[in-house]
């Protein structure tokens, strides 16, 4: 049986759409985090609106199929953000939401970074930073061999592009004209170990794209229609692959955690979960 695919209008109801599921996705981030007491809190929070725009709107995914070979892929290269990814796949319908609760629990299959052996939904074994952008070229070009239609999505953190294995992977997509590869790069500016440009400064983010001959896009990571402009750009992209470059607040959604890098691997206390929960709408 062939997925259908669907079709992809950019409307004020599939805005307000991606917008409620981003916010839903961003609560249970937070109450997976303060139950399991560690895990990687600002990255996942930052890249929820991107994440919402892709399952919720982009993609050809079937959650009770996870395995149909025309699906479209999403690689979490980025994997300590691994909380963004299950909040997703759970509202998507993959698992049962209370399994979220489980997060990093031993015996759990929702481990610290993402496990494709273990949970519905996952395309790639990720956590290894660099490795992710390079699983996702290589099944973008297996799917250009195969002459199959759908398209390779991945999800970048602004840190990880320092490891050189990234800008391996970019050269390669671009010499094989991989125009069914989008890479999303969460734009936010820090690190564990402090902002960007202090640590080992990858900037100018866009010219090095463009350089390495990548179709080059610049958008809000907080707005749900600029991020869908940007992938029904991509979409009408022939020859190369696409980067949508989001520029994103760490933490964002809890005013205590926006721009801090102490919170990329950080989990709330009881206390911080009732403060965060109550910003993001949810008494």
């Amino acid at each position: 049986m062939k997925m259908e695919v669907k079709v992809r209008e950019i409307t004020e109801s599939s805005i307000q759409e991606v917008a409620e599921k981003a916010l839903i996705i961003r609560q249970d981030i937070i109450k997976m985090l303060g139950e399991s007491g560690s895990g990687h809190t600002g990255g996942s929070l930052s890249a929820a609106d991107i994440v919402s725009c892709l399952y919720f709107w982009e993609m050809n995914v079937d959650p009770q199929r996870p395995q149909q070979e025309e699906r479209d892929r999403f690689v979490l290269s980025k994997g300590h953000a691994a909380p963004v990814l299950y909040a997703a796949l759970a509202e998507k319908g993959y698992f049962q939401r209370e399994e979220l609760a489980k997060l990093r629990k031993l015996g759990s299959p929702l481990q610290g970074h993402p496990d494709m052996r273990k949970v519905p939904g996952v395309d790639a074994s990720t956590g290894s930073l660099g490795q992710g952008i390079s699983w996702a070229v290589g099944m973008a070009l297996a799917g250009k061999m195969d002459r199959r239609s759908n398209r390779v999505y991945a999800l970048l953190g602004d840190g990880e592009i320092e490891e050189g294995i990234v800008w391996e992977a970019l050269m390669a997509a671009s010499h094989y004209h991989l125009d069914n590869l989008v890479a999303f790069l969460d734009h936010n500016g820090l690190q564990i170990d402090g902002p960007i440009r202090e640590v080992m400064s990858p900037e100018p983010v866009a010219d090095k794209f463009r350089a390495f001959g990548w179709e080059t896009l610049i958008v809000d990571g907080h707005n749900h229609r600029q991020i869908m402009e940007a992938l029904a750009t991509a979409r009408s992209t022939s020859g190369r692959p696409t980067v949508i470059i989001a520029d994103t607040v760490k933490g964002k959604g809890c005013s205590f955690m926006e721009n801090r890098a102490e919170w990329h691997g950080t989990a709330p206390n009881k206390e911080q979960v009732t403060q965060a929960l109550a910003e993001l709408g949810q008494v």
